[in-house]
């Protein structure tokens, strides 16, 4: 498999589909698009986590976060960065051996931390 190809696969990448216009502009979410990303800049704990019932918005703030990333309007040190949100269900589909769905898994994030930190991994539903 060459290199992305697991991410290509089983995610979707939320910064190219900002960037092509794909997406509707997000309204009235800037107080926690600002905190996620106030969040994502620390040097430590930096992993923020959207806990909330389905249809609230929690989908919605980071692609607000990525149109930010797009649009360049975001800190330095997150420029660049693609958010990739990972799709389960279809990471889990087909696998019918013990451990598919794990080696699959482990793969993702080896491809994300093989990224050097200019993977944003956005895990949806979990």
């Amino acid at each position: 498999q060459g290199k992305g190809t697991m991410l290509d696969q089983y995610g979707r990448d939320l910064t190219k589909a900002a960037a092509e216009g794909a997406m509707d502009p997000l309204v009235g979410r800037e107080d926690e698009i600002d905190r996620t990303i106030q969040i994502l800049a620390r040097r430590q704990k930096n992993n923020p986590v959207l806990i909330g019932e389905p249809g609230v918005g929690k989908t919605a703030i980071a692609e607000g976060l990525a149109q930010r990333i797009a649009t360049g309007d975001i800190p330095d040190l997150l420029q660049g960065k693609r958010i990739i949100q990972l799709d389960l269900a279809m990471l889990l589909a087909g696998t019918k051996y013990r451990g598919e769905f794990e080696e699959r898994l482990k793969n993702v994030i080896k491809e994300v931390l093989d990224s050097k930190r200019q993977i944003i991994l956005m895990i949806d539903e979990i």
